[in-house]
This record gives C-alpha cells, sequence and structure tokens, in this order.
C-alpha cells in the first residue's frame, strides 16, 4: 500500500502534468493550421503546405527515443523540459523564418516544435509512474483532458495571435508561434519548478534494489525482437495507420478551405472541433476497450475513420459544418485506434519490451504522419482534397480486414 506522502507526490504530479499539458496544447495546436498556410503563403505552392505539419512529426519522432532516454538518465522532470525548451526554441526560429520568408528557417522551427509534441506524448505516461493499479486509467484521463481543454483553446486564438502579430510589424500567420514561444516556454518553468520530487525517480526509488531496470533497447532492435509477434504488430499497425490517416487529411482541411477565403477563426473552429474528436473522449474509449476489448475499438476506430473520409471528402471548401463534423469523426476514429493500439501492444510484449516498445511505436506513428503529411501536399496540389481522402480511405480499409484475420489478438481483451 502506498504512503500518504507518496499519495500526496502523485496528486502534485497529476496537476502539474495537467497544466502542463493545457499550456503546451494552447502553444502547439494553433500552429497546425498556421503552419499549412504559413508554408503555402511563403512558397506559393498548395504541394508543399504539408511540410510543416511534416516537419513537426518528424521532429517528434525525432525526439520520442531521446526524451524516453533522458527520462531513465535523469527523470521526468529531465525529459520533459528538455522538450518543451526545445519546442520554444523551434517557435522562434519559425517566427523569424515566417515574417522573412525564410522556408528553410521556418520548417526548421517548426521541426524543432515537434519536440513540444513528442513531451506531451511522454507526459501521459509520467502520470502512471506512482498511479495505483486500480486507478491508473482514471489518473492518465485528467492529464489527456489537460490536452483537450488546451488543444481547442490554441486554435481558437489563431484569430487573437494573428492580430497581436500584425500590432508588432509581424505577418498574421506567425501569431500562432509567438504564443506557442511564451506558452511553452512558461511550461518548461513550470516543470522544472514544480515537478518536485520527479515521479519517475520516487518509483524507482520504491522498486526492490535487486530488481534490475530493463534496458531502453534501440527502436531497430525492438521492433526486431517483436517482428514475430503478431498482436504487437497488428497493434504497432494500427497506431501508426490511424495517426498516417488523421495527419494527412487534418493538415490539408485549412489549405482546403483557404481556396474559398475562410477565416482564420473560422478555420481554428474546426480543427478545435477535430481536436476534440481527437482527446476528449478519450476515457469513454477507454471503457469500451477494457469492457470490449482491443481490436473491437480498433475495428471501430476502422469505420469511424471511413465515414470520416466520406463526409469531409465530399465537402465543399465552404462548407465549414460538414468539414467540422469529418475532422470530429477523424479525431474520434484516431484516438480509438491509438488507445486501442497502445494497450494492446503494452498486453502483446514482455515487461523488459514495454519501455523500448513505447519509444518505437511513437517513432514509427510520427514517422509515418510526416509521410502522410508530405504526401498529402502533392495530392491535394495536383488531384484535390476528396481525392486525398479516398486515398486515406485505402490502408484504413486494409487495418479493418486485417483486423478480422489476425489470430490470438491478445492474452486478455478487455475481459
Amino acid at each position: 500500500m502506498k504512503s500518504q506522502s507518496t499519495q500526496d507526490i502523485q496528486k502534485r504530479t497529476i496537476k502539474v502534468l495537467a497544466t502542463t499539458q493545457i499550456l503546451s496544447g494552447v502553444g502547439v495546436a494553433g500552429t497546425v493550421a498556421a503552419g499549412s498556410l504559413l508554408v503555402s503563403s511563403i512558397s506559393n505552392s498548395e504541394t508543399l503546405a504539408g511540410l510543416s505539419q511534416t516537419t513537426s512529426v518528424l521532429g517528434a519522432a525525432a525526439m520520442a527515443i531521446p526524451l524516453s532516454k533522458l527520462t531513465q538518465r535523469g527523470g521526468r522532470r529531465l525529459g520533459l523540459s528538455a522538450g518543451y525548451a526545445i519546442g520554444l526554441i523551434g517557435a522562434a526560429f519559425a517566427i523569424f523564418g515566417g515574417s522573412q520568408r525564410i522556408l528553410i528557417a521556418m520548417l526548421f522551427g517548426t521541426f524543432m516544435v515537434g519536440a513540444a509534441s513528442a513531451s506531451g506524448y511522454q507526459a501521459r505516461f509520467a502520470a502512471t509512474d506512482l498511479a495505483q493499479l486500480e486507478n491508473r486509467s482514471r489518473q492518465l484521463s485528467y492529464v489527456v483532458w489537460g490536452s483537450t481543454i488546451g488543444a481547442v483553446t490554441g486554435p481558437n486564438l489563431m484569430g487573437p495571435s494573428g492580430a497581436l502579430a500584425e500590432a508588432m510589424g509581424l505577418p498574421k500567420l506567425v501569431g500562432p508561434y509567438i504564443l506557442a514561444l511564451v506558452a511553452l516556454g512558461i511550461g518548461t518553468l513550470v516543470i522544472r519548478l514544480f515537478l518536485k520530487p520527479d515521479p519517475y525517480l520516487t518509483a524507482a526509488n520504491l522498486r526492490s534494489l535487486t530488481e534490475e531496470i530493463p534496458e531502453l533497447l534501440s527502436a531497430r532492435k525492438t521492433l526486431k525482437l517483436i517482428r514475430a509477434n503478431p498482436s504487437a504488430l497488428f497493434a504497432i499497425a494500427a497506431i501508426a495507420i490511424g495517426h498516417l490517416a488523421m495527419v494527412s487529411v487534418m493538415v490539408m482541411t485549412p489549405v482546403h478551405m483557404a481556396h474559398v477565403d475562410v477565416t482564420l477563426t473560422v478555420i481554428g473552429l474546426v480543427i478545435s472541433i477535430h481536436i476534440v474528436g481527437m482527446y476528449a473522449f478519450s476515457p469513454i474509449i477507454g471503457t469500451l476497450s477494457d469492457r470490449m476489448g482491443r481490436r473491437w475499438v480498433i475495428q471501430l476506430g476502422s469505420i469511424i475513420l471511413l465515414a470520416s473520409c466520406m463526409v469531409a471528402g465530399f465537402a465543399d471548401a465552404h462548407n465549414s459544418i460538414e468539414l467540422g463534423f469529418g475532422l470530429f469523426l477523424l479525431g474520434l476514429g484516431w484516438s480509438c485506434t491509438l488507445i486501442g493500439g497502445s494497450t494492446l501492444l503494452s498486453e502483446s510484449v514482455e515487461t523488459e519490451l514495454r519501455p523500448s516498445s513505447q519509444g518505437a511505436s511513437d517513432l514509427l506513428m510520427n514517422l509515418m504522419g510526416a509521410t502522410g503529411g508530405a504526401l498529402a501536399g502533392v495530392v491535394i496540389g495536383t488531384l484535390g482534397y476528396g481525392w486525398l481522402c479516398f486515398f486515406v480511405a485505402i490502408p484504413i480499409t486494409a487495418l479493418g480486414i486485417h483486423s478480422v484475420r489476425v489470430p490470438n489478438i491478445a492474452k486478455t481483451e478487455g475481459n
């Protein structure tokens, strides 16, 4: 049984993590739509518009393993604050590149902003370091709700932050990056000043001195070890394909809407609705995963993602209501594949492989998202938004079909 002092540390940890998730959400979410529009403006090419999100996702992928190693060596304070601090520097580069119309500098900045997203992913796992088994999911859900609040608020501040940028003599589209710089700076300070005692180090000290801490394997070695495990491979495929679909459609929706001069406020609202679908219902999806099974939730996510592609793909650029509903479904389907796939992956590998498999999964997930964002720009620049949704539906359909064929999904499927 945990001591009262440990329970107090956990309560404090959850509050600090939720606060920083709100801050990082406010800072990063608004840059999603603004980044695509800014790249399109600088390059005068819709084909390149997806590069902002692609580089951001690549940044998150590149930092997944290094931040895990920093955490293992120095605790959550070191790992999380490092990611947010790198994101802060990236926001400054994006502001410089956007205001000077230097595409390389702007994309280098978005790459570094991706480190803040990597910290955001790992903050959820920090919520479980000291959590008791019976309330671990609920503790994690509090941090996810922090993501919801911040990520929904961020896009709706695109208009005001754009006005602030113009008042400073800067392009309107760098406004969200100014907001990101401030929010991530505050988030870094909150982690450094208030995440004490460190939950990861405290949990490590509570372990038996004779218990060996598993080595954090490289992504390549981890993937090689789980290659012969059908359940683990299916779980990673569900996470990666769901992320591929989400990034590809989401990042190009603002560009599609800009064809008819939709305001930044309306675009921000549509992205906010999408983010509500991504995070707000995660506790419900987690409960369904526990009760109905991981594969069932992944199959449900595949169906929802296909419905999203149909709704958004047939929507006119000016139909913000239909696009908003399509992107809401996109976020909800992504949440199903992420939660179902992540839980299944944890259950399908040996305990000593879990830290490494988590990092490898995040790496592959973000690489798939980066690929999707890059290819999405090419598709929308040559064929159009509807065709993009059609092509995205192909791997989703393959995932759904494969889910029926995979035998012995896990030892425990939510029972």
